[in-house]
C-alpha cells in the first residue's frame, strides 16, 4: 500500500485519467474528490462490498431445478407438435 500525505486542493494521479483531489479535511474526516472516467466505477467501499455481494447471490444456481420451471413455466410456453415429434420422416 502507497501512503502519501496530501493538503487541501493538493491531488493524487493514478495513471492517467483517475485524479483525487483532497477537498476538505475537518477534524478526523476528509473529504476527496475524484475525477475519472465513466468506464472507471467508483464507490465506498461499505457500497462496493455490498453490490459484491448481491451479484454474488444473484448467481447463486438454485439447489432444485424444478424452481426454474416454476419461474418460467407461465412465462414460456409449450410449443412443441406432438406429432411432429413422433414423426418418422
Amino acid at each position: 500500500m502507497l501512503i502519501l500525505s496530501r493538503k487541501v486542493n493538493e491531488r493524487i494521479m493514478i495513471g492517467d485519467t483517475i485524479e483525487i483531489s483532497v477537498v476538505e479535511i475537518r477534524g478526523d474526516q476528509v473529504k476527496l474528490g475524484i475525477a475519472a472516467p465513466r468506464s472507471v466505477s467508483v464507490h465506498r467501499k461499505e457500497v462496493f462490498d455490498s453490490i459484491q455481494a448481491e451479484n454474488r447471490a444473484a448467481v447463486q444456481l438454485p439447489t432444485d431445478l424444478s424452481d426454474l420451471s416454476n419461474l418460467f413455466g407461465d412465462i414460456i410456453p409449450d410449443t412443441r407438435d406432438d406429432d411432429a415429434l413422433n414423426d418418422d420422416n
